[in-house]
């Protein structure tokens, strides 16, 4: 357990250090010549009808040995495998090289790195059901640095990924077990689309929702949350409903992010230009609100020579400020890989671990109730 730790905390180490050197070394127009791949968007194929029947596509299911999903901290264990709901997780960017646009499905480094972020971030909902978390041919870290079209076409590559998936994920869930739906960064876009596109037109479908994480990209509450099919969640045990954060210590910067927020259109065609984002706080599970450190369940923290991992309980706290991000105070010293800004996105799940195992857990217990 310590060497899986040490794995995912390396992880998040190369992802922060490729954004943070690239921002202080070259500024935010060099960064993109570094970052952004040279070649032209390369068409590929649909991803196949059935073809996430094949076991090897996942990076997480029940029946995978090995699951890094069941990770747990010391104190803490996976609930019984088939009970609880069917938990869909969509994993954040892992791909960083700008030679492709999309990463190849097999490349061993980049699923390497998704399966350590899948112990320090899906891991959290292991108490609540089966996790189900796929490899998916994701866009490369560049192309959220560029409006070109071919960044458009390298997410929708990914998101046709995700929906193929995401009908396979339905068939092993069967026709009735509750569902939670999670994801983080890029798996939190792809999310917005899917709850959009799929949840929104389902009813049948919308109704086994118990509640969808979409942590670490912004949602707005004007254009986007009313074609997303659920509301935002308001209290701590309402079902069916969206929690979204993105966590900054004080004094935060969050101009990288409200800026290219503010030229992007929602999903009801207008701009997102001065609208609030959706604030969960997740150490009160509701929304809008603050709360002290002291409600702080357990952040995941490495030890100071990597070797082992622990929960910091009561010592970060959390409020939601103007536009809707989530503020931190002044941010547990987790080492120097902080974004530019006193970005906390790489840490946006370790920071509440433990309070968002507890949600997921608390909201399943209404939802079956």
């Amino acid at each position: 357990m310590a060497r899986k730790f040490l794995y995912f905390v390396t992880a998040m180490i190369v992802l922060a250090i490729a954004a943070l050197l690239a921002y202080r070394l070259y500024g935010t127009e060099l960064m993109r010549i570094a970052m952004v791949p040279s070649e032209t968007f390369q068409a590929q194929r649909k991803a196949p009808a059935n073809i996430y029947a094949r076991k090897i596509l996942w990076l997480a299911r029940p029946d995978r040995p090995g699951n890094p999903a069941l990770w747990t901290p010391e104190g803490y264990a996976p609930g019984t495998p088939g009970t609880g709901a069917a938990i869909f997780f969509i994993h954040p960017t892992s791909y960083i090289s700008r030679d492709h646009w999309n990463a190849p499905i097999d490349d061993p480094e980049t699923n390497a790195r998704a399966e350590l972020f899948l112990r320090g971030q899906a891991s959290a909902f292991n108490g609540a059901g089966d996790i189900w978390a796929p490899r998916y041919r994701q866009a490369t870290f560049g192309a959220f640095l560029t409006s070109e079209a071919d960044s458009e076409r390298a997410l929708a590559l990914a998101y046709g990924d995700v929906t193929a998936a995401f009908d396979r994920f339905l068939k092993e869930a069967g026709p009735t077990r509750p569902i939670i739906l999670a994801g983080h960064s890029q798996g939190a876009l792809h999310l917005t689309r899917l709850l959009r596109d799929r949840i929104a037109t389902d009813p049948k479908l919308k109704a086994r929702i118990v509640a969808a994480y979409v942590v670490g990209w912004p949602v707005s509450r004007v254009t986007d949350l009313p074609r997303m099919g659920l509301a935002e969640c308001r209290s701590d045990d309402q079902t069916g409903c969206i929690l979204s954060w993105e966590s900054f210590a004080e004094p935060a910067d969050p101009s990288l992010v409200v800026e290219t927020y503010d030229r992007t259109t929602g999903f009801d065609g207008q701009p997102r230009k001065g609208t609030p984002m959706i604030c969960t706080n997740p150490l009160t599970g509701t929304a809008d609100a603050g709360a002290p450190a002291t409600a702080n369940l357990g952040t995941l923290v490495p030890s100071a020579d990597l070797s082992s991992a622990t929960l910091s309980i009561g010592n970060v706290p959390a409020r939601c400020g103007d536009r809707g991000i989530l503020l931190i105070g002044e941010g547990p010293d987790l080492g120097p890989y902080v974004l530019p800004g006193n970005n906390y996105h790489v840490y946006d799940y370790p920071l509440f671990w433990a309070n968002v195992r507890a949600d997921a857990n608390r909201r399943l217990a209404a939802f079956t109730r």
